[in-house]
């Protein structure tokens, strides 16, 4: 049996992989990351959020990558406070969905100049949305001076009537489900996170061969099949588990620091699994 290819470099998803269901990092994962840096492995954020929360785990865990954010869309390294790239939605195409969304009174976020916005007295979904990097605003329209980063239509109306309206539109449209909730992601059609580590590990001259990703989401599959080895959380949906040869443990049973310790930590350790044939 041919051995493992040695792993220079760990790509996490951050939501539903290292963060637990609470958001904090378990001990045994920060213990992992920690020896895998030890060890000369490079380990990046990949993540749907904005800079902020990438940025501050990032320096939290000591790593010195940039981080990529926005489902792919923005990549930045925030030790010399530097954007890598950013692929925006183009104007032509934002403008007019946000319109519709504001005069229809549908449940959407904008993320330009770094910042979430949503209408005031809109509904907040999620704990983050009240965090710092959320901004209300009376219109959206009238904030969308440059081409936003990535527009988010949260909830099923909000995703169905989008889709009926702009679905013809040449963007990306990422959909992911969390328990009953549903919210849609429109990017520029060459925003992805796979793209996005493509780029930054050919920087580093890494090949794909030598990199272990992991996540949870429709959204970073991708990635994982790009990658060498490519992991999914016990917590992912089936369809996501079964587009990868990996799974590991759920979030809330360090997932992450299991497919680390067997994959790019010598001794490996039990806990990411093939699946059966």
């Amino acid at each position: 049996m041919a051995s493992s290819p040695r792993i220079d470099l760990v790509a996490l998803d951050l939501d539903g992989t290292l963060l637990a269901p609470d958001e904090t990092i378990s001990l045994r994962n920060r213990t992992a990351i920690k020896a895998a840096l030890a060890a000369g492995i490079r380990v990046v954020l990949v993540t749907g959020r904005g800079v902020d929360t990438p940025i501050r785990i990032s320096k939290e865990l000591g790593l010195n990558l940039p981080v990529i954010c926005c489902h792919g869309a923005l990549t930045k390294d925030f030790g010399a406070n530097k954007t890598l790239e950013s692929i925006p939605v183009p104007l032509q195409y934002a403008k007019p969905m946000v319109a519709f969304a504001e005069r229809e009174a549908l449940s959407i976020a904008v993320y330009v100049g770094e910042a979430f916005y949503r209408l005031e007295g809109s509904a907040v979904f999620m704990d983050d949305m009240r965090g710092p990097g959320w901004y209300e605003a009376p219109s959206l329209v009238e904030i969308l001076t440059e081409a936003p980063t990535f527009i988010r239509f949260l909830g099923d109306e909000s995703v169905q009537r989008m889709q009926r309206e702009f679905g013809d539109l040449p963007l990306s449209f990422r959909v992911e489900t969390w328990h009953d909730f549903v919210e849609c992601a429109v990017l520029n059609r060459d925003a992805s996170k796979k793209n996005a580590l493509a780029r930054l590990c050919a920087d580093f001259q890494i090949p794909a061969e030598r990199v272990l990703a992991i996540g949870d989401s429709r959204n970073d599959v991708p990635m994982l099949r790009w990658a060498g080895v490519g992991v999914a959380m016990g917590n992912a949906l089936p369809e996501v588990r079964q587009a990868v040869r990996y799974t590991t443990a759920p979030n809330d049973q360090d997932g992450v620091a299991r497919a680390i310790e067997r994959f790019a930590l010598p001794p490996p350790a039990k806990g990411a699994q093939a699946k059966s044939a």
